[in-house]
């Protein structure tokens, strides 16, 4: 291994509009504009929607995805021969999941395997091999990155044995904003916007955020609620508009996705995270870094190990639309509680900024490369 080690990210795919697809192209191009040779190998689909470093080199096996209890010896030859081919240093898993593929596809070589962790470790998305998974990367990697202190300490006291586990938080994934968003702005239609961010899914909890606005809007005739995001839960979120009576105007609405999402925070004025569950919840920061004021679920393990509550966001129960009916209606009407959660959370979002996260990044590559040639 040379001491600056070529680099692969291994991953599903990086053509969604998903957290981990999104922190891959930009981590990947932060160590590209350092000097890293890095390669991106997707399982299927050689489309990125997120923007690449033009010295990230970006393949996949396969043009659609197959089926992979099918093509599963067919993924591991191909991971294994695209290793081999490119000179890779070090493989950096996405998921977990993908140790499945990686231990086959590297025995006998020298490639140190990392294995990145997006969710937090009681959450098996609903495939419980993903739990064998887990205990298997965290024997068999050379190193095992979380996102949260909070989920670290969970994989060391749930896994005897287990390797090095290392915390390295997502990174901002846009320039530090050097102004607030000016929260007192109207959109066109004189309204202020109450913003919420990500995948429409039964992970986020879009949902109860509807239900609970339902109930918040008429304390709020000033305010509308946009969701940016898709997903397969469009549709029966939008039933669920219709149901609610919230669809009578143009308080409510499901924009879609966007690789722009910088503007829709600079003219929010307050931000909403609803999951039931997050490995970090990297829109917190973003809203943060623009100065928006708060409301979340206190959920697992991002917001319980990021969030202070009353200092930079108002922090309510899962799955309680009532308790976020009222934490709306209370961060959207008192001035004074905005200000605070908004110099707070700016303040605190500064650590996530992307060189101080591409400085743990090239520690842990550079240390493995140390590591392999004192062998």
């Amino acid at each position: 291994m040379t001491a600056r080690p070529t680099v692969c990210f291994l991953t599903g795919s990086l053509n969604a509009f998903a957290g981990a697809e999104r922190m891959t192209a930009v981590i990947a191009s932060g160590l590209a504009e350092r000097g890293y040779r890095v390669f991106v190998l997707s399982l299927y689909d050689p489309t990125s929607v997120f923007p690449l470093h033009e010295h990230v080199m970006h393949h996949a096996l396969f043009d659609v995805r197959p089926s992979f209890k099918r093509a599963y010896l067919a993924t591991v030859l191909g991971i294994r021969r695209f290793l081999r081919e490119h000179g890779v240093d070090v493989l950096i898993e996405v998921d977990t999941m993908l140790t499945l593929f990686t231990v086959p596809a590297t025995i006998g070589m020298s490639v140190r395997r990392v294995a990145w962790e997006h969710c937090h470790f009681d959450e098996d998305l609903g495939r419980p091999v993903r739990r064998l998974a887990r205990r298997l990367a965290a024997r068999t990697n050379a190193a095992v990155v979380v996102l949260t202190e909070r989920d670290r300490q969970r994989w060391l006291t749930a896994i005897a044995g287990a390797r090095r586990v290392a915390v390295i938080h997502n990174a901002l994934p846009l320039a530090f904003p050097t102004e607030p968003a000016p929260r007192d702005r109207l959109d066109q239609h004189d309204r202020r916007v109450l913003l919420a961010v990500g995948r429409l899914t039964h992970a986020k909890g879009f949902d109860t955020l509807l239900r609970a606005w339902a109930q918040a809007r008429p304390s709020l005739p000033g305010w509308k609620l946009q969701i940016i995001g898709d997903g397969e839960a469009r549709e029966p979120l939008q039933q669920l508009i219709d149901s609610l009576g919230l669809a009578c105007d143009s308080s409510t609405m499901l924009v879609g996705a966007t690789a722009e999402v910088g503007a829709a925070y600079r003219n929010a004025a307050a931000f909403c995270l609803s999951s039931r569950y997050e490995g970090f919840g990297l829109v917190l920061i973003e809203a943060m870094a623009y100065g928006l004021p708060i409301v979340a679920t206190r959920c697992e393990t991002g917001p319980k190990d990021l969030l202070e509550d009353g200092a930079n966001a108002v922090l309510v129960p899962v799955d309680d639309d009532v308790a976020m009916s009222r934490a709306l209606v209370r961060v959207c009407t008192d001035a004074a509680l905005q200000e605070r959660l908004a110099t707070n959370g700016r303040a605190f979002a500064t650590q996530f900024e992307l060189p101080r996260v591409l400085e743990r990044w090239t520690g842990l590559l550079d240390g493995l490369a140390q590591a392999a040639n004192a062998r």
